[in-house]
């Protein structure tokens, strides 16, 4: 995809979930899976460790729960009203608007945390983000990373009442893509979600645990 064309994309994707914003956490408050791997990722962190939140939105939980454990944390996102809600969440936190692509620019970390996020890009650029992330990385560095389970790339998804485009892995083609990007797996979760709100149709979560 051409330069101006990728801007474009995205800028639709960040208007989305603005208008989504105010709303994301009613709809989807249950995030029992993505606290676990958090606290599983916790588990293997040293004391202060630096971590990334790509696609941070509101700050909630991910942000919040790492800061709690004592982390330096910098969240980016490509949707500044995510990103003002994320702010007031989480204060202890860094928030930039970032999109998810030459993670390296923003420094070296201990962890990056993709809850959700990379789904939301092509799966060429999903590869390409799961490389760069482990670029960002310090050797030894771990990734917890979160996708719903579709064989799916870059379609239009309707619900939440703003168009996305949305990709998705069975959970043998996510592991081989962590993988192909240079992670060894470490851990895997699969949990059926089904959201409180009739807007968002039932879905599979996969959760990964990886390292450089």
């Amino acid at each position: 995809m051409a330069a101006t064309g990728w801007a474009e994309r995205q800028r639709a994707q960040a208007a989305a979930f603005d208008d989504i914003g105010a709303r994301y956490d009613e709809l989807f408050p249950h995030k029992e899976g993505q606290l676990d791997t958090v606290a599983r990722l916790v588990e293997r962190l040293a004391p202060g460790a630096r971590v990334l939140d790509v696609g941070c939105g509101t700050g909630l939980p991910t942000a919040r729960q790492l800061v709690d454990a004592g982390y330096a944390v910098t969240g980016i996102d490509i949707s500044p009203v995510m990103l003002d809600l994320a702010r007031a969440n989480v204060p202890a936190a860094t928030f930039v608007h970032h999109d998810a692509v030459d993670l390296a620019a923003l420094g070296t970390f201990d962890a990056v945390t993709a809850f959700f996020s990379l789904l939301m890009l092509p799966r060429d650029r999903i590869a390409a983000a799961l490389r760069d992330a482990r670029d960002a990385l310090a050797p030894g560095g771990w990734l917890a990373l979160s996708m719903v389970e579709a064989d799916l790339d870059d379609v239009v998804f309707p619900a939440l009442g703003a168009p996305l485009r949305v990709s998705g892995y069975l959970r043998d083609d996510l592991r081989a893509a962590v993988t192909a990007a240079g992670f060894t797996v470490d851990w895997e979760d699969a949990r059926d979600y089904a959201p409180p709100s009739p807007e968002v149709p039932p879905e599979t979560q996969l959760f990964v645990l990886a390292r450089r």
